[in-house]
């Protein structure tokens, strides 16, 4: 149960942090971006394959948020004069075209057969006993800041339902903390608990760099164009630099989520970058709440508890076979998305009158 435990924490922070830069360019900036998937491909394959080549971890992973930022670019040179609807379609061509080309360019990205046997962060390392405890008492921290913003946001927030949102977040929190904490005092036992401390960090580290960008100058002309790209050009904003600035770093955010996917992967195929990925970290964000620091974080959070929680629950109350719960599982999702987008369109945490849906 414990690995059980830090396998699915390492999940939801890896499809939180790749969920920040989607939200970064639909929730502040208003670009539709249905190849988001691309920026993980890229980040997941440079580390593999310069790790490959004996660059050092930390080199690969610099090299592959670079290079996602640099497809940022590429892609809104070749997109961003069109409309939303005609960029929505060239961001996910885009991505279908890296993807089909990994999958038979033999010679580099070894095709179908993926890219296997790379160095990954942290492995075979041994640490003392001390040093399990300095992991401990990180986690520990991480998680009083994750309590201190809930506590702030629960004292700012005039939501109806902030009681009981709050309740279920510190709930699930002291749930899974125990069990991370005792994977990384045991760590021989549960290497992985490492690179869920990892994880942790990077998104503690990019949620709060994110959030500050946002409320800077900066971040009030990505709204202004989300709102009203002809008003912010009438006040002399350079809007397509702006745009190129917002993908590529949501891009390098993505970029970035791709580099931890390929170790936490330990083999990536090019199977493993399907568009559903997109459409899923999509639901991650409508669900959490756009233009919200934290919706990515709960919005990946509510996707992935779900699909454990009906993954073991619903064989064990219905009589149906493995291919009927898995259609069942589907539905379930399509229903919460439907009820959702009728009564909170804006997402759980999303404020209304931030709300970019359909503009």
């Amino acid at each position: 149960m414990i690995g059980y435990i830090i396998l699915l924490v390492c999940t939801i922070a890896l499809f939180a942090l790749f969920c920040v830069g989607l939200n970064l360019h639909w929730g502040y900036t208003g670009l539709l971006n249905f190849g988001h998937v691309a920026f993980l491909l890229i980040g997941a394959y440079s580390v593999s394959l310069l790790a490959q080549q004996g660059w050092p971890l930390w080199l690969a992973a610099i090299a592959g948020v670079t290079l996602a930022a640099l497809l940022g670019l590429v892609m809104g040179v070749a997109s961003l004069r069109l409309s939303q609807d005609y960029l929505g379609i060239v961001t996910v061509g885009l991505a279908e075209v890296l993807r089909i080309f990994v999958q038979n360019e033999t010679g580099l990205t070894q095709g179908s057969f993926g890219v296997q046997a790379y160095p990954i962060i942290l492995q075979g390392w041994e640490p003392p006993i001390w040093q399990t405890h300095l992991l401990v008492v990180g986690l520990l921290a991480i998680a009083a800041w994750g309590y201190w913003q809930l506590w702030q946001w629960w004292r700012s927030s005039a939501s109806r339902g902030k009681h009981w949102l709050a309740i279920v977040a510190l709930g699930s929190s002291l749930i899974v903390l125990p069990p991370a904490a005792l994977g990384l005092a045991d760590y021989e036992r549960y290497p992985r608990s490492g690179q869920m401390l990892l994880l942790l960090g990077a998104l503690w580290l990019t949620v709060a760099a994110v959030d500050r960008l946002v409320r800077s100058p900066w971040g009030r002309v990505l709204k202004a164009i989300r709102e009203d790209e002809t008003v912010a050009i009438a006040l002399g904003k350079n809007v397509l630099s702006y745009k190129l600035q917002s993908l590529a770093l949501g891009g390098a955010i993505a970029g970035l989520a791709g580099v931890f996917y390929a170790w936490q992967l330990t083999a990536i195929y090019p199977d493993n970058f399907r568009p559903q990925l997109t459409f899923d970290v999509w639901t991650m964000l409508v669900l959490g709440g756009t233009a919200h620091r934290f919706g990515p974080v709960l919005g990946a959070a509510v996707f992935w508890l779900y699909d454990s929680l009906t993954r073991f629950l619903l064989p064990a109350i219905l009589p149906l076979d493995g291919s009927q719960i898995g259609a069942l599982r589907i539905a379930l999702v399509g229903l919460l998305l439907m009820a959702l987008m009728i009564w909170r369109p804006q997402g759980i945490l999303g404020r209304r009158e931030e709300l970019s849906l359909g503009r």
